[in-house]
């Protein structure tokens, strides 16, 4: 069975999840019995059985522990499968002393002292104290009257994250917080090991999602349903050769993980360095040489998701550099339709339709990032746009609004390019709508806060229900119509308005981000004629397209991948 498993591991590892699931099948073998050939010559496990039971009943004569209740036999029918010869099946409560947990009250947390440990100081491989809070040795004492984990006893997750079994391998005093679970284990037999195999094996995590209580958010097992848990037991002998091979298989799952992930990082670098090249070219013909490098290899360099997001990124940004379709001569330069903007503008102005806008800024020579196609202009987004504003920040109900009540926009209304109506939460009954704050067709609306890597996301919106408004996170843009909106929208989400957006944004954390309109309008952009901007438009939506098709086919083939690791597991389990 072994040999099932490492003749075929560059189709298991490979799959999605591949190794994930290869140390699942690893665990899964072991406890059945099919990871390493049985002895006959192997003391039975009932023998093994017979000495933790003479030893709890020592123990319990010694005052050391409770006797525990008489256990019930376990019926064939609830026993999960068949077991190899000398092997036995045994509730948790035949082979622990105890079975508890820690403390159910909070203590008193102090600078230093005792460690006070909770299940995220737990991973399933060891115990952390560099961020655990500390108790005193006088609560200490008190909880470890009850609860005293030692070498060699398990500790369960039993509260949130369930299962995660850890075996305590140190000397260090520590009490437990009511979510871990302590199992004592028999000192006289060389169990934890093993037995610490199982509790991390798909076999119990079968067991513990049969057996969770508590609602969606926060799972949990009950103390008392622990020691009904089943566990296969081989011969001790065997678990000894069991643990080895385990050992040895799951050492050679993390040399086959450090080496993916050493050469999907490789890939993601040269994936990434071959599509520089071509924002970076100096001129065409240098263009067309890293073009040809790219040519030659692609469908070995755009196997993941993650590098054909990166391809897709890298079209855009050479849409907005001039660099996807072909500049014609008989375009008016963009020279020319600026000066019509800015008369456009002037009139409105003077026929009182629009404010008179802040005056913005020269491009200065740092944010000219590269050189301009023929016909091309460097401007600001804000020289494109009519009117700007922001909505409104009502208290809304959490639902979305119901047909054609009215409602407000979520930041999240506004994807990459995608615009989301049904992302709105309900105005409630008591407050009147804003109708000056209505998302209207033709609209350019921006998220003006949001995660670092999706604040000033962009949207044009194509066609809209009506009764839609803009919440105050969300900054409008109403165009001239001397511009393709479409086009400004590419160059919002191009990776050189990404880069300004990174430079400019605020915010109190690290992760959550905002721009003001202001950083929005002062956005460095580069203007082709209009015929180009719409040129520019269709040939960026036809490779998008086509992206979205290697994508597909990708997922696909993983599909595939994954039936035939599925099967190849089905075929080692059954």
């Amino acid at each position: 069975m072994t040999a099932l498993l490492t003749d075929n591991l560059p189709l298991l590892a490979g799959a999605p999840n591949g190794i994930k699931k290869l140390r699942e099948l690893i665990l899964e073998l072991a406890v059945r019995g099919k990871l390493v050939p049985q002895d006959p010559r192997d003391e039975p496990a009932s023998e093994l059985l017979k000495r933790i039971a003479e030893e709890k009943a020592r123990l319990v004569a010694e005052g050391q522990i409770k006797k525990q209740k008489p256990l019930t036999a376990i019926a064939e029918e609830d026993q999960p499968f068949e077991l190899p010869a000398g092997w036995e099946w045994a509730s948790t409560a035949t082979l622990a002393l105890l079975i508890t947990d820690g403390t159910h009250h909070t203590p008193t947390y102090i600078s230093s002292g005792v460690p006070f440990i909770s299940v995220k100081d737990i991973d399933g491989t060891t115990i952390s104290f560099d961020n655990c809070k500390y108790i005193s040795q006088e609560e200490h004492i008190a909880i470890n009257a009850r609860c005293n984990p030692e070498r060699g006893d398990i500790l369960l997750c039993r509260i949130g994250t369930l299962g995660r079994p850890t075996i305590v391998d140190t000397e260090v005093p520590f009490s437990l917080f009511v979510s871990v679970g302590l199992l004592k284990l028999p000192k006289k037999t060389e169990l934890s090991r093993y037995f610490h195999c199982v509790l991390s094996s798909p076999l119990m995590y079968r067991q513990y999602d049969q057996i969770k209580a508590g609602g969606s958010h926060t799972n949990k097992l009950n103390l008392g349903d622990i020691p009904r848990l089943l566990v296969p037991v081989p011969p001790l002998a065997e678990q000894h050769r069991i643990i080895a091979k385990v050992d040895e298989l799951m050492a050679l799952c993390d040399r086959l993980e450090a080496q993916q992930a050493d050469a999907d990082s490789a890939h993601a670098q040269l994936v990434q360095a071959l599509l520089d090249s071509l924002t970076q070219a100096r001129d065409a013909g240098d263009f067309a040489q890293s073009w040809q490098r790219l040519s030659e290899h692609f469908h070995t360099l755009f196997t993941t998701e993650s590098s054909i997001d990166a391809l897709k990124q890298t079209l855009l940004q050479l849409a907005v550099m001039g660099k996807l379709v072909p500049q014609n001569p008989s375009d008016e330069p963009a020279s020319e339709l600026l000066k019509r903007i800015a008369e456009e503008k002037a009139t409105l102005i003077a026929e009182g339709k629009i404010r008179k806008q802040k005056q913005l800024a020269e491009i200065t020579e740092e944010e000219k990032l590269f050189e301009l196609a023929t016909g091309w202009e460097w401007s600001r987004l804000g020289e494109q746009v009519i009117e700007s504003g922001a909505g409104w920040s009502p208290s809304c109900e959490p639902r979305p609004r119901e047909g054609n009540d009215w409602g407000v926009l979520k930041v999240s209304a506004v994807s990459w390019g995608v615009y989301r109506p049904e992302e709105n939460k309900a105005l409630p009954v008591s407050l009147e709508a804003r109708p000056e704050h209505e998302v209207a067709e033709g609209d350019f609306l921006v998220s003006r806060a949001n995660t670092a890597e999706l604040v000033a996301r962009s949207v044009v919106v194509d066609s809209t229900p009506s009764r839609l408004m803009l919440s105050d996170k969300i900054v409008r843009l109403r165009l001239t119509k001397l511009c393709d909106a479409h086009y400004l929208n590419l160059v919002n989400s191009a990776t050189h308005a990404r880069q300004y957006y990174a430079r400019v944004a605020g915010g109190t954390s690290s992760s959550m981000k905002n721009v003001s309109r202001e950083q929005i309008l002062s956005l460095p952009i580069a203007v082709p004629p209009l015929p180009e901007q719409h040129r520019i438009v269709a040939k960026v939506d036809q490779l998008v397209i086509l992206c979205d098709q290697l994508k597909a086919r990708l997922t696909q083939a993983r599909q595939v991948h994954e039936q035939l690791a599925n099967a190849l597991v089905e075929q080692a389990v059954a």
